[in-house]
């Protein structure tokens, strides 16, 4: 399956299961999913390259501040394994909703305060709005099952020759935006505009000590940046990104 079939895939499904739910509140959950999983994988991955195998990894908690110091510094932050993606998807029927709730919580207090501008409140809407996708406990757990085990298939180690977790986020934010009418302002910056404006910061403002932008829709400038690891310091360190969406 190559990018494109796999992003229609995750759209027709993600797009039947929100139901009542507007797109734009939507992407929120699926999104938030797609960026855990890419936080979990990477520090799985990580693990891996420093001697942890996989018979090891049970023992990755938060009860072992030695590990979870040298994971924080490295990567700036810290998943146990109770919280991993991969360790959801082996729960199979054991699996909650609080899963999540309890992981998100464990991934706020284990964040390096160096990296607190990064990712703190990135899965605001995984921790405080749950509700909506269902009335009772049993159909949350059921709903969010149901969207992990879409997702899973994406692949988060860079092996391919195409940023396939890239693609699908654009593709599915693009969508969104188009189901949202006109909300899609609030959350959608389109392609073209995007690399534009990568562009002008990556090639023609890059020695700038500071750089202010305004977009209403930062993320996407922070997601389509040519720079492979983005998300962590230096690249936002020198960056005054302000908008609608800014806190």
């Amino acid at each position: 399956m190559n990018k494109q079939q796999l992003a229609s895939k995750i759209w027709e499904s993600a797009n039947k299961m929100r139901s009542k739910i507007e797109a734009n509140e939507y992407k929120d959950y699926i999104l938030g999913f797609i960026f855990y999983k890419f936080l979990s994988d990477k520090e799985e991955n990580y693990l891996r390259e420093n001697d942890w195998t996989d018979e090891y990894l049970p023992e990755l908690t938060e009860e072992d501040p030695e590990t979870v110091e040298s994971v924080r510094r490295n990567i700036g932050y810290f998943i146990s394994y109770d919280n991993l993606f991969s360790t959801w998807l082996s729960q199979g029927s054991d699996f909650s909703a609080s899963s999540v709730t309890d992981a998100i919580s464990a991934f706020n207090r284990n964040i390096n305060p160096t990296h607190k501008k990064v990712f703190e409140g990135i899965f605001r809407t995984l921790e405080t709005g749950l509700s909506k996708l269902g009335e009772t406990s049993g159909a949350r757990t059921r709903t969010i099952r149901d969207l992990i085990y879409l997702i899973k298939d994406i692949p988060m180690d860079g092996k391919q020759d195409y940023d396939v977790l890239g693609y699908i986020y654009e593709d599915l934010l693009e969508k969104f935006a188009t189901n949202a009418g006109k909300k899609a302002g609030e959350f959608y910056t389109p392609h073209e505009v995007s690399l534009l404006m990568s562009e002008i910061v990556a090639n023609h403002l890059k020695d700038r000590t500071e750089i202010k932008i305004y977009d209403k829709t930062i993320i996407r400038l922070i997601q389509k940046h040519d720079n492979k690891d983005a998300i962590k310091p230096p690249f936002l360190g020198g960056f005054f990104i302000f908008g609608a969406s800014a806190a």
